[in-house]
């Protein structure tokens, strides 16, 4: 990046050279704008993460023990599962208005799906061979679901809560770029509208660290959970 600046490869106004972002950086931390719109798209992904995470956990134990019972909503699942969130933003528009509804529903959207997905695959794979033996020490029907069910099948919930959050973070930045006047999603839109190329780079990196930054986060504290399940599966 550094040397095709230099070099002038590429004009200042389409690759700003990495000093000149870096300034941009600086001056929108002081002022207060990026922890500003920091702050807000945080707060964005958090509720619409938050909702999608209890709804598709909720769903997805129904499905996988009571395959009766998903019976009357899978079809709908199915469907929305295969509709592109974005593409749903003039209806969430039209239906929610135009504040903060429609990019928490688009949230919603994004990430209930892998977590609903996942968490219902990795209860219904539970090794049947540990069920069985957990019956055999005349095991409860709760003592089934919270000492050995939920316990096997945290790695994949774990993985679904992962990529939900990924997804959600991703929408949120398209649907403020469509449809917001605050956040990192506005701040790049509005940037390329004014032909503020280094602010639009501060934006995009400013949203991959965070996104980096943020799935560490959930990883480790996930991890913190992990073992202590593995631990109860090994005594069973």
């Amino acid at each position: 990046w550094y040397l095709v600046c230099k070099t002038e490869i590429l004009s200042a106004y389409v690759l700003p050279p990495p000093e000149k972002v870096f300034r941009s950086f600086l001056k929108m931390l002081q002022s207060g704008e990026l922890a500003r719109d920091i702050g807000i798209s945080f707060l964005r992904v958090l509720k619409g993460f938050a909702i999608a995470f209890v709804l598709a956990f909720v769903l997805g134990m129904f499905r996988a023990l009571f395959p009766g019972i998903s019976g009357y909503y899978e079809h709908a699942v199915q469907f929305f599962r295969n509709v592109p969130p974005l593409s749903m933003i003039p209806l969430l528009i039209l239906w929610l208005g135009i504040e903060e509804a429609p990019k928490i529903a688009i949230v919603f959207l994004s990430g209930f799906f892998p977590i609903y997905m996942n968490a219902a695959t990795a209860v219904a794979g539970v090794d049947p061979k540990l069920i069985e033996a957990a019956r055999t020490l005349k095991f409860t029907g709760r003592e089934l679901f919270f000492k050995l069910t939920l316990p096997a099948a945290l790695p994949g919930i774990v993985t679904g809560l992962r990529l939900g959050f990924g997804y959600c973070w991703r929408a949120l930045v398209g649907a403020e770029l469509i449809a917001a006047s605050s956040g990192l999603g506005f701040l790049i839109s509005e940037s390329g509208e004014f032909a503020k190329t280094d602010a639009v780079f501060v934006g995009i990196i400013t949203i991959v660290v965070l996104g980096i930054a943020a799935d560490a986060l959930l990883r480790a504290l996930l991890k913190r959970v992990t073992p202590a399940s593995a631990t109860e599966v090994q005594r069973v």
